[in-house]
């Protein structure tokens, strides 16, 4: 899933998603207050939004189950019709994970609130920013496919991951901060996920190769050794 070079960047990122995650799930849980990071940029992005009621909600919907089954699915998809088993099990596996961790783990561990719900981290931000990353270490990894096509698919997931966050906070249900961990989580997750399927994947192919040689294989050099010995045996006087 990854390349050896990028496997030394993904671990950075997942230690520096789980710290951020931590710290600021301890920082700020068990409550509904702000600090000022998040009042400072909450009033800014609700004043940005305001007015744009329909378009905040369009942008939700992309967050919720449905639209990231459907999105899910649709990838999972395309990677079993181009036989990228890995790919699929990628996609399959982090994105339910990343939610699971979110919406089981987090949110009653933290206990953070925000219009009377659970919300740190976001759950939104979560899975779109899982279905990015998903998106992100899939192009990588795809053969034929032009480089300025996988940044500009890179750039556009991860804006509409931004944008369905941005949409969370002018609409009141998180704070910033909750954003930024819900990011973090849904990226964690998958670069995790990620590096566990290369992993798995080099220790079984280890495990194959130290597997013995097949017994027929064993046999041929002794049966030519016996068929040498006796052509020595006529042939001598």
């Amino acid at each position: 899933m990854l390349s050896p070079a990028a496997r030394p960047f993904a671990m950075v990122i997942v230690a520096a998603c789980a710290g951020t995650t931590a710290l600021l799930g301890a920082l700020l849980g068990h409550g509904a207050h702000t600090d000022l990071v998040d009042t400072a940029v909450d009033s800014r992005v609700r004043a940005g939004l305001a007015g744009h009621l329909k378009l905040l909600e369009l942008l939700a919907r992309l967050g919720d189950l449905p639209a990231v089954a459907g999105i899910t699915a649709i990838l999972v998809a395309a990677c079993l019709v181009r036989r990228r088993y890995r790919g699929a099990a990628l996609v399959a596996l982090s994105v339910p994970a990343a939610a699971v961790i979110t919406e089981r783990l987090l949110k009653p561990l933290v206990g953070r609130t925000a219009l009377g719900f659970l919300s740190f981290p976001s759950g939104h931000a979560t899975v779109t920013f899982a279905l990015a990353t998903g998106v992100t270490v899939l192009l990588s990894g795809t053969p034929g496919v032009p480089r300025a096509v996988r940044l500009a698919a890179t750039v556009i997931a991860f804006a509409i991951a931004s944008a369905v966050a941005a949409a969370m906070i002018a609409l009141g249900f998180h704070y910033f901060t909750d954003a930024v961990a819900g990011a973090a989580v849904g990226a964690g997750t998958v670069l995790a996920v990620a590096l566990v399927i290369d992993l798995a994947l080099r220790a079984w192919r280890r495990s194959g190769r130290r597997a013995p040689p097949a017994v027929g294989a064993e046999g041929r050099p002794g049966q030519a050794s016996a068929e040498g010995g006796a052509v020595r045996q006529a042939s001598a006087p």
